[in-house]
């Protein structure tokens, strides 16, 4: 069994949802970027729906200008 499934807490600072989602630190530090704290354990971020939510926004945005550099 999981933590996320145990209940693992949301890994952004002040934030007390229980997690939905458990992603690397090295792509989590997108969240860094906005402003938000992230306490990872060891290696994997655990990220609420809220959260996560956010990550995938910026985690889009950002693959779509990689896409625009490869092809330019």
């Amino acid at each position: 069994m999981g933590k996320v499934r145990k209940g693992q807490k949301c890994s952004v600072n002040g934030c007390e949802n229980t997690s939905s989602h458990s992603v690397s630190y090295v792509e989590a530090r997108v969240l860094e970027e906005k402003g938000l704290k992230l306490s990872p354990l060891r290696n994997r971020v655990y990220l609420c729906d809220e959260h996560y939510k956010l990550f995938k926004k910026l985690r889009k945005k950002i693959e779509k200008y990689e896409k625009w550099r490869i092809r330019g």
